[in-house]
């Protein structure tokens, strides 16, 4: 379903909860945020508000922390 959106479309209703269902199991399953919107052609901050709706926990950014 994903991959059939066409950029720029509005997303609503059961399509709209469709796609968070399947971003949120993508997602925690371990895919990025940058790489759910890169497959389905959608922005970034349309996929982070997406997950953010369907009440995913968010990971944190990866990299190297810092040590006092």
């Amino acid at each position: 379903m994903a991959e059939t959106l066409r950029k720029g479309t509005r997303v609503t209703g059961t399509e709209r909860s469709e796609l968070a269902d399947e971003l949120k199991k993508r997602y925690d399953n371990g895919e990025s945020i940058r790489s759910l919107a890169a497959a389905t052609g959608r922005s970034y901050g349309f996929v982070h508000r997406l997950l953010t709706e369907a009440g995913v926990t968010l990971r944190g950014r990866g990299g190297a922390t810092r040590r006092s």
